[in-house]
C-alpha cells in the first residue's frame, strides 16, 4: 500500500500515512489535497499523494534534542543500505555494533542497517564486534535530525 505525505499548515513535512488514513483525514476535513495522482478517484476524493493540514500542529517531538530510535528511522538514516557492504535493495536487519549479548544497547550510535538472511553481513557478524568478524563499517553511526526522518 502506498503512503501519503502529510504537510503541516505551514507546508513543513510532518509524516507519512496510509491512503486509507489520508481519506479519513479528508472526510473529517482536517486536511486538504495538495497533490493527487491522476488515477481512479476514491469516492468523491482524488487519490492523494500530498495532504496539507488545515490547522497548524505544534510538534513537540521535533524540538527534542534526539529523536526516538525506531527501526524505520534507522533505515532512513542509513539510506536503506547495508552499513558493512553498502548494498541496497536487499533485505535489511538491525545490527548492534556492540552486540546486546556483550552489553550493547539499542541507540542511534550503536545500530546500523545490515544485510539479512543466512548469507548477509549481519549473520556473518553474529554476536561479535565488527573487528572480530573482519567487517569494516562504511558509515559512522550518528543521531539523525528530526527532518532526516520525515
Amino acid at each position: 500500500m502506498s503512503t501519503v505525505l502529510v504537510l503541516n499548515a505551514g507546508y513543513e513535512p510532518l509524516h507519512r500515512v496510509s491512503v486509507k488514513h489520508a481519506i479519513r483525514m479528508l472526510v473529517r476535513q482536517v486536511a486538504v489535497v495538495e497533490e493527487a495522482d491522476h488515477g481512479a478517484p476514491l469516492g468523491p476524493f482524488p487519490r492523494p499523494r500530498v495532504l496539507r493540514l488545515v490547522r497548524y500542529v505544534h510538534m513537540r517531538w521535533r524540538t527534542r534534542r534526539t529523536p526516538p530510535w525506531t527501526r524505520d528511522g534507522l533505515f532512513r538514516r542509513d539510506g536503506h543500505r547495508c552499513g558493512y557492504c553498502g548494498r541496497s535493495g536487499v533485505e535489511l536487519t538491525v545490527d548492534h555494533i556492540v552486540p546486546r549479548s556483550r552489553g550493547g544497547s539499542t541507540t542511534w550510535e550503536n545500530t546500523v542497517a545490515a544485510c539479512g538472511g543466512s548469507r548477509g553481513c549481519n549473520a556473518r557478524k553474529g554476536s561479535k564486534t565488527p573487528d572480530q568478524a573482519g567487517l569494516t563499517l562504511l558509515v559512522t553511526p550518528r543521531v539523525p535530525t528530526a527532518w532526516e526522518l520525515v
